[in-house]
């Protein structure tokens, strides 16, 4: 094969994952249905919401299996059917008339498809361009997040026309049709010329790297530190995306119209720190990097907690938490690679993914327990200057172990 050939390959490759991944971001349009299940229905808010709860852990649960059952039926039939049960889930939820039958459809099922393809074909991608990854989790974990803004208007504009119910039925259609497209592309790396890649890459500044098993990562304690980063990061983003116009209204005083227009401003500047912070991720050490989105989150948090909101503080705040929440989002599939390789790279990610599931209900959980958005934003930016200084302090395990043999390492510009 021509360098010519094997690069219009790896570009076909980057459409079909970017395709799949705005199919798969069409999940974060969720809080668009809320209300109008509730006028239908006659139900809670507050239960309808569980849903995107539910599909956001089942998403991160999905990572743990999708890499077996990727080496069992291979990349492009695991997504393809990832696509039909995602699109399936949708299409039934249409017919569903109580909120176990979404909380199974909406939640579990669309949201296990949705992790499964994620995860897989992320990591995949990541697997074709060694040299870039933190530029290429950008432009895939970017498309997810363009694919929640373009159907923010998509699914606004069927729920208007054809009513709540219908619009499950053909959101699902467009989904699947996009997804099983998308898993037409792709190809599965070959591994054996990505970690070849990647040991040219890091040989000079690293040492040799090392391939860790699942069971070899979870020996370490960078995985667990790793996991503690991931879950902060993960619940800030995750609870100011679900209330982010309720905080509006009730600590800045804004008008409902107005403060529903957060939820675009988060989805922009969501999608701006996974394209932005990617690429500069192929520059810089990937974990100060991180520490400083860290830092930025705390300093927003707290001031939505002590501060007087006016319309400015508030949208530059809610700016800057979906900017690094995107940014960090990309950015940590290359910092496993880097730690722990890329041969099982979607199996270790999917361990250390399961941080974005639990943040996902943590968030939810402190504010039930504590009362309140303020005493929450206090706790989640507490809990985002601890993992900074964790971030600063982690080191890669091979280079834990070049210390503890007494060699001299040059550090990576991307772990140190």
């Amino acid at each position: 094969m021509t360098t010519t050939t094997a690069g219009s390959k790896r570009w076909l490759i980057v459409l079909g994952t970017v395709i799949m991944q705005m199919g798969l971001g069409t999940i974060y349009t969720w809080s668009l249905f809320n209300a109008q299940l509730v006028s239908k229905f006659g139900w809670e808010l507050s239960s309808v919401s569980i849903t995107f709860s539910i599909t956001s852990f089942a998403l991160a649960f999905a990572t743990l299996f999708a890499g077996k059952l990727q080496d069992r039926f291979g990349l492009r039939r695991l997504t393809a059917a990832a696509g039909i049960m995602l699109g399936l889930g949708l299409i039934l939820s249409s017919q569903a008339s109580s909120l176990p039958m979404f909380y199974l459809l909406a939640g579990v099922v669309v949201g296990y498809a949705d992790g499964t393809a994620y995860i897989t074909s992320l990591s995949n991608l990541i697997k074709w361009f060694p040299k870039n990854k933190g530029l290429i989790s950008g432009v895939s974990v970017g498309a997810y997040g363009t694919g929640s803004l373009i159907f923010k208007y998509i699914n606004g504009s069927l729920i208007d026309s054809a009513g709540v119910s219908d619009a499950f039925l053909y959101w699902g259609l467009i989904v699947m049709i996009m997804i099983v497209a998308g898993s037409l592309l792709v190809r599965e790396a070959p591994v054996a010329a990505a970690a070849k890649t990647e040991a040219a890459n890091v040989k000079s500044t690293q040492g040799a790297p090392k391939d860790y098993t699942v069971k070899e990562m979870l020996r370490t304690k960078e995985a667990y530190l790793l996991f503690i980063i991931f879950f902060t990061a993960c619940m800030s983003g995750l609870y100011l995306i679900g209330i982010v116009k309720d905080i509006g209204v009730k600590l800045a005083g804004l008008d409902v119209t107005t403060a529903a227009n957060a939820v675009a401003m988060i989805a922009i500047f969501n999608t701006a720190g996974r394209l932005i912070l990617g690429a500069l991720s192929d520059r810089m050490s990937r974990l100060k990097l991180v520490s400083v989105t860290l830092a930025v989150t705390a300093a927003a948090m707290l001031t939505l907690s002590f501060a007087d909101l006016s319309y400015g503080l508030f949208f530059a705040c809610v700016a800057a938490i979906a900017f690094c929440f995107g940014g960090n989002i990309t950015v940590f599939p290359a910092i496993v690679s880097d730690f722990f390789g890329l041969a099982n790279h979607s199996k270790n990610y999917g361990i250390v993914y399961q941080g974005f599931g639990i943040g996902a209900l943590s968030g939810s959980f402190i504010a039930a327990y504590l009362g309140g958005f303020k005493p929450t934003f206090i706790v989640i930016g507490l809990l985002c200057i601890l993992a900074c200084i964790v971030a600063v302090s982690l080191k890669p395990p091979v280079q834990k172990q070049a210390r503890e043999k007494g060699i001299s390492l040059k550090p990576s510009r991307h772990t140190a």
